[in-house]
């Protein structure tokens, strides 16, 4: 960064800078950490003599343990894209109006999880459902390791409650699919033929004002070859709508890739091909028991209305700990 011209290049500049913040936080967060385990010796020797000081070196244990499982989840991110922010799409499945009421759940628990991690979110576009819910949704989150961490949310996700939308209030299972795209620098090497798009625009709408505000702006990129479908309507102009619709297409396609790469290795591998892509990750259970459990580790949580708020980290951990095994 000290190097003579290296502002020249103010893109680049943006993309070293930003870099060399991440690896400051984590240097700062690392000598800390090392700095209190330090402390740990002496403090222990304190608290065998007097009983105040046991309170607090289990204080500081308790510390330590959290900052350390922190850092441990960092090291689990070595993707290309893990480090940078992520496109996330919820799309309501099998089920009809409960679905569409499940895939607005999920997508609040998406966002919320966001939040909680104190990650930026913003809505970019979504279609509501005829009576409830919403058809399909996409957000973005902007923060360090928001495609790593996200990641661990691809596939289905499965609720089984009684229907508020039955009239004999009989048990349903409804459906909800989570895709989850890296953003990608308008330079990334994604070739996109200007012939293969088919671009439409028409009037948004939304819930009430719930989701986003109404606009004549609204674009929709059909990309031809691979079916993949793109739309934005949180612009107010058309032009900065199609401009954010190209940028998600990009990260689709980028998505689609790494998709391919993986079953790739998976089948020479002689492994399960779905590689945890739109398979059956996690059921929610809210009647007649409450339960929330991840197949893909067997972890398991009874308050499910904790979940359904964002608290999705120990089911985020855990899994990011199998894969890495």
């Amino acid at each position: 960064m000290g190097s003579a011209g290296f502002w020249d290049d103010q893109e680049r500049a943006a993309s070293v800078s930003a870099e060399h913040a991440r690896a400051t936080r984590r240097l700062g967060v690392f000598q800390a950490l090392a700095s209190d385990v330090e402390d740990l010796e002496p403090l222990s020797e304190l608290a065998e003599e007097d009983p105040e000081m046991a309170t607090e070196l289990e204080d500081q244990i308790a510390s330590v343990q959290e900052r350390l499982d922190a850092l441990e989840e960092q090291r689990l991110f070595s993707g290309p894209y893990d480090a940078g922010d992520a496109l996330v799409t919820v799309n309501a499945g099998a089920g009809g109006t409960d679905a569409q009421d499940w895939a607005e759940m999920v997508l609040r628990m998406e966002m919320r999880w966001a939040e909680k991690r104190g990650f930026a979110v913003e809505l970019l576009e979504a279609s509501p459902g005829e009576e409830a819910g919403v058809k399909s949704a996409t957000f973005r989150v902007r923060g360090e390791n928001a495609y790593g961490l996200y990641g661990s949310e691809k596939g289905v996700h499965r609720l089984v409650r009684l229907s508020p939308f039955d009239s004999a209030n009989r048990r349903q299972t409804s459906f909800a699919g989570v895709e989850v795209s890296p953003v990608v620098p308008e330079g990334a090497e994604v070739q996109i033929d200007d012939d293969d798009l088919q671009i439409d625009t028409y009037r948004a709408s939304g819930a009430g004002g719930q989701h986003v505000n109404k606009t004549d702006s609204a674009v929709r990129i059909t990309h031809r070859p691979t079916g993949i479908v793109v739309q934005c309507q949180n612009e107010r102009s058309q032009s900065s709508n199609k401009a954010e619709a190209m940028a998600m297409l990009r990260s689709r396609l980028v998505e689609l890739e790494e998709r391919r790469r993986r079953e790739e290795i998976a089948r020479e591998r002689g492994e399960a091909q779905d590689v945890n892509f739109g398979s059956q990750i996690r059921s929610y259970v809210l009647h007649p028991y409450t339960m929330v459990k991840d197949h893909r580790t067997a972890h398991e949580v009874g308050d499910t209305n904790r979940i359904l708020d964002g608290d999705l980290d120990q089911f985020v951990r855990a899994y990011l700990l199998e894969v890495a095994r």
